[in-house]
């Protein structure tokens, strides 16, 4: 955590005013709508993606109120992703805290996503910039498809690689790439700078996923949610892939049967789990997130150097090295 830690530091007073905002968009007359909200925003996250707004900024001038705007409507759309996210997967605890849904029921929940996703689009307009605003509208439709693909991979038991990284790429890298290119955007970055940026939030966000999944295969109380919960959903993530496509098929074929039937029982996850650590998958996932680390490092090597690029390169790292 010492590496975010210290870009947090250097970012304290942008992140402060960011949050702010957030605080008087989302401040309403209605009392239930404002304890929900106040509640909920007591407990932040790492808040990664507006760093990522404000360090894209940051190389390219500095963070101006549109740039503030721009951070503050992305880490809203997140939060209503996630307030969505726990009602569909009946999630009770986030960060350690009881959801939205466990707290008030999904009725009040879905109302409060729908709610963050409003001022979202209300904090982007502040900017000024249609191509920002573009951005947010599009964002949600594909963080949404991203959900729909995962419920499709899980109902049609397609096994498939590819099919899990196209996945992830909508559901969590598209935020990373809007975030670099909304924040480079409205700090008025020279255009040919921004897709090497975007490529490069591209492979982080595709490693954050990674590194989430791979959460889900070793006992933590640190990552808040138990061992083999993906598996309980129906979700088969990158080592597990690995491992079914690497097996002697009379050893992943028993396997993928059981993963066909569902209603996994937990001796079963237990196994699947043993299964993919046994035969590789877990390495194969750290070796596929260095080599996009590497990838990324050449990605924004032309670009000017500056402590705000350092920052980039920092917080591959600890995506990568994170705990939780």
């Amino acid at each position: 955590m010492a590496q975010l830690d210290f870009i947090q530091n250097r970012l304290g007073d942008d992140l402060a005013e960011m949050n702010s905002i957030i605080s008087r968009f989302l401040t309403t007359p209605n009392a239930l709508m404002n304890e929900v909200v106040t509640n909920y925003l007591k407990i932040k996250g790492k808040q990664i993606r507006p760093i990522l707004v404000m360090l894209s900024a940051k190389m390219f001038g500095g963070v101006n109120e549109d740039v503030l705007h721009a951070a503050a409507a992305l880490e809203m759309l997140h939060n209503a992703s996630l307030i969505h996210d726990d009602i569909v997967d009946d999630t009770n605890v986030r960060r350690g805290v009881p959801t939205v849904n466990a707290l008030w029921g999904n009725h009040i929940a879905v109302l409060v996503g729908d709610f963050f996703v409003s001022n979202a689009l209300a904090a982007g307009i502040k900017t000024g910039h249609l191509s920002i605003i573009a951005a947010l509208s599009d964002l949600g439709k594909e963080l949404s498809i991203g959900e729909v693909d995962q419920i499709c991979n899980a109902r049609g038991h397609a096994f498939s690689e590819e099919a899990y990284i196209s996945m992830i790429r909508k559901k969590t890298a598209s935020l990373f790439m809007n975030c670099v290119r909304m924040g480079a955007e409205a700090a008025n970055a020279p255009e040919e700078y921004i897709p090497a940026l975007v490529r490069y939030a591209e492979l982080l966000g595709l490693c954050f996923q990674i590194k989430d999944d791979v959460f889900d295969y070793f006992d933590s109380p640190e990552i808040g949610k138990p061992t083999g919960n993906d598996l309980r959903e129906d979700k088969v993530t990158l080592p597990l892939l690995y491992a079914l496509r690497t097996a002697p098929a009379h050893i992943a074929e028993p396997y993928k049967e059981m993963l066909r039937a569902g209603n996994l029982t937990d001796r079963q996850i237990s196994e699947l789990i043993a299964f993919a650590k046994d035969n590789g998958g877990i390495e194969y996932a750290f070796d596929m997130m260095h080599s996009m680390q590497d990838e990324a490092d050449r990605t924004i090597a032309p670009l000017p150097d500056s402590q705000w690029k350092e920052a980039f390169r920092e917080i591959f790292s600890f995506i990568i090295s994170r705990n939780k």
